[in-house]
């Protein structure tokens, strides 16, 4: 019988789908897109970009040249634009401001690699680290209250037509209404039982180990209890920490050797599959009466990882509830067994 099931943090529900469980081996076909032509992200093709913001480079190279590790640029077609102001108005009961905020590429490696799972460990630790590198910097811009970092990787993912492995920043004016609705969760949560969610979720999958895919060096990777897509996976750290930017850089080998671990059994186990990953991390914590007065206790920075096997339809769009035909402790289960 299938089984509805409630996200503890969101309140959201989903349908774990069990009398129409699909096996890995149903998921794996090819995933290819158009033909790729010319990538511009390539060492040596530096000329073909928009000037670099940031570079992870040798000493002695200069600027917009070779030699670089990683590389950040501004998006040729971005979602929003850096230079003016919000200028938030009314038109009647509508509320409008400029599309203000900063849409950064994260070039992650200077070799044409499609997929990050098969980059070094070394090089996604300096990945990592650019990002924080690039939140620290963009939260001086007071206009900015998010900045969010993501991946699509693959043309169903929306990757785009380059195969080359990169990642997006993305500065915002508001908080994202997803992020909020984590806060909010964590935030009722904390005020009934003084603790975290996210603590709670990481001891209670380490105990049962039912949906535990990896526990590395103080990182968990887990298949969420109500899973929203097939082999959808969480990473957290098993420290309590609300903000990914202020995180110990000690633990970021270990935070890149798990996502290595778990991206590549995605790889090897689906035949490499689209997917998405994002971070959600606590909002810049600017002074406002009445904010953030537990957000260091009750929030809890997170890695949600997203492979695009299904397709939302109607009955997603309509309801809000998300179909999952694939049990997240079955999905735990092969990820284990998937050798990385």
């Amino acid at each position: 019988m299938p089984e509805l099931r409630k996200d503890p943090v969101l309140g959201r529900w989903v349908i774990i789908a069990k009398e129409r469980a699909k096996r890995p081996n149903d998921f794996k076909k090819g995933y290819e897109g158009p033909a790729e032509g010319e990538c511009p992200f390539c060492e040596g093709k530096e000329h073909l970009t928009p000037h670099e913001i940031y570079a992870v480079r040798s000493a002695g190279y200069k600027k917009d040249g070779p030699r670089w590790e990683v590389r950040v640029i501004p998006s040729k077609a971005p979602f929003l634009k850096i230079e003016g102001e919000l200028d938030r108005r009314a038109d009647g009961i509508y509320d409008i401001m400029n599309g203000i905020g900063a849409h950064e590429i994260v070039i992650e490696t200077p070799e044409h690699i499609a997929n990050i799972a098969d980059l070094s460990q070394d090089q996604i630790t300096k990945i990592l680290q650019t990002y924080i590198e690039r939140i620290n910097d963009l939260e001086k811009d007071k206009r900015f209250n998010y900045v969010l970092v993501f991946k699509n990787h693959g043309w169903l993912s929306g990757g785009g037509r380059v195969k080359h492995s990169k990642s997006q920043i993305i500065a915002l004016p508001v908080n994202p209404k997803r992020v909020k609705e984590e806060l909010v969760g964590a935030n009722r949560y904390f005020e009934y039982h003084e603790r975290c969610i996210f603590c709670d979720i990481v001891k209670q999958e380490l105990a049962s180990k039912e949906r535990l895919v990896l526990d590395i060096d103080g990182f968990v990777a887990i298949t969420p209890f109500a899973s929203r897509f097939p082999f959808e996976m969480w990473i957290l750290p098993k420290e309590h920490n609300c903000d990914f930017a202020k995180c110990n850089k000690d633990n970021l080998p270990h935070l890149a050797d798990v996502l290595k671990k778990v991206l590549t059994k995605l790889k090897v186990g689906l035949n490499d599959p689209p997917y998405n990953f994002v971070i959600h991390t606590a909002p810049f914590k600017k002074p406002k009466p009445g904010y953030w007065k537990t957000i260091n206790e009750d929030y809890h920075w997170h890695i949600e990882i997203i492979p695009r096997l299904t397709k939302v339809a109607g009955f997603e769009w309509g309801t809000g509830f998300y179909i999952c035909p694939v049990p997240p402790e079955n999905a735990a289960e092969f990820l284990r067994g998937v050798k990385a």
